[in-house]
């Protein structure tokens, strides 16, 4: 049986095999290698480390699955996309375990020298402009057991790259689906040249609502001077499926960035995310909107990393919790000593909707520089009960009051999101997963 028609596992053998599968340059395949010899020799994070202290991975096992198969066939089963619905798109891509399925670029931007393609197929057809940005690694290999896998083996995911200069006004989409039983080592590359401007909307999905599967991906976006990027990542896997990911932004002098994340899937998440304000007068915007059910356990460790002077910050995540299910974010915010005149700000803020859910806030400053304004919030509290009542005073049901108080309690995150598909995508989304609160 071919290399194609068995996926290959987490193993050595398995490393080898989907090393064999591929066509790439020499000095992908090292990168691969040196990164799959990290792997091997670092231990699984457990409570030593701070960020994972509140993540238990007693129960996950590297043998029950498999690396992706880049070249496998595949549909990605008539998903409908939540963030690009209704909107007028200049680009989209929409992979099924790793493999594109569907690839499109408006060629009004493509004539303008935008590049949005699969960053496999990017390898392969522009190594030059590629290569600095993989060779770069923004995101360490060594930082974790996931990411050192991740950078070994990562399979399709996308580039979008932006010249200089060209100011796109319509969305780019990537739509990442998995199948039961799948594996998703996505890597989204985002290049914003000088005074270039765009806006990218990236989401996942599985195949089935309970789907078992491993996602082990990246996103490394560079914004660079006085370019804009609008980015919104929304995790929405079956609820089996084991997420791990590092995410990283590098913004360039009077470069901004708004960064949304929406959080709804996913049997347990743990993602780390950082903001670097690299260059003087660069600004970044981050909104977050959390909901968990059942027995999901989500954790999202922020960093925004003050590297330069005269740079504003600010960060606001919003959760909510029914059933057993657990809600971790850590935020830290980190002022070197020559960023004089930082202006940063964090607040978590959590909706509890039952007895055994659980929120976790920690909140935390690292201040080298004497000049700045920075601070902090975090707050946990339950549904009011005369909220309730009122509601239901006016007509409404019990589960539809409680509807109108979760989402009246994101409205502070949806009204700083500036994409109206944005916006009404995680609404709904919301509404759908609320039930009667008691």
């Amino acid at each position: 049986m071919s290399n194609l028609a068995v996926p290959a596992s987490v193993s050595a053998a398995g490393f080898q095999e989907f090393l064999d599968a591929r066509c790439e340059p020499a000095w992908l395949t090292d990168l691969r290698h040196d990164a799959w010899r990290t792997f091997q020799a670092l231990p699984l994070p457990d409570a030593k480390s701070e960020n994972w202290r509140r993540t238990d991975l007693r129960r996950f096992r590297f043998d029950r699955f498999r690396l992706p198969q880049p070249d496998a066939a595949g549909e990605a089963g008539g998903l409908t996309p939540l963030l690009a619905e209704g909107v007028d798109l200049g680009g989209q891509l929409t992979a099924l375990d790793g493999r594109a399925v569907e690839e499109h670029l408006a060629p009004k931007w493509a004539s303008r020298g935008v590049v949005f393609q699969t960053l496999a197929a990017a390898v392969a057809e522009r190594e030059p402009l590629v290569k600095p940005y993989l060779l770069q690694r923004i995101i360490a290999s060594d930082a974790d057991k996931f990411a050192a896998l991740h950078a070994a083996c990562w399979s399709g995911g996308a580039l979008l790259h932006v010249p200089r200069g060209v100011v796109v006004d319509q969305p780019f989409h990537v739509l990442s689906a998995m199948s039961s039983g799948g594996a998703d080592f996505g890597r989204i590359v985002v290049v914003l040249e000088e005074d270039a401007e765009a806006t990218l909307l990236t989401e996942t999905a599985s195949l089935e609502k309970d789907s078992v599967g491993l996602h082990c991906g990246a996103i490394e976006i560079r914004v660079g001077p006085r370019a804009r990027l609008r980015f919104v990542s929304l995790q929405n896997w079956g609820g089996g499926v084991w997420h791990f990911a590092r995410q990283r932004a590098v913004v360039a002098g009077g470069g901004h960035l708004q960064w949304t994340v929406g959080a709804l899937g996913a049997k347990l998440a743990q993602v780390e995310q950082q903001v670097v304000l690299a260059g003087q007068d660069a600004q970044a915007q981050v909104n977050g909107v959390m909901f968990t059910e059942g027995k999901q356990h989500l954790v999202y460790n922020t960093h925004q990393h003050h590297e330069q002077p005269s740079c504003r910050s600010d960060l606001l995540y919003k959760g909510a919790l029914q059933d057993r299910s657990r809600l971790v974010w850590r935020g830290m915010i980190k002022v070197d000593r020559g960023a004089q005149k930082t202006d940063a700000y964090q607040r978590n803020d959590n909706l509890v909707l039952s007895d055994h859910a659980r929120a976790d806030s920690i909140p935390g400053l690292e201040i080298e520089a004497d000049d700045v304004r920075c601070s902090h919030g975090a707050t946990a509290g339950r549904v009011d009960d005369e909220q309730v009542f009122y509601a239901q005073s006016r007509g409404l049901t019990r589960k539809e009051a409680a509807r109108m108080v979760v989402n009246g309690f994101f409205q502070q995150v949806f009204d700083r999101i500036t994409i109206e598909s944005v916006r009404e995508a995680l609404g709904e989304a919301i509404r759908r997963r609320v039930r009667e609160y008691a």
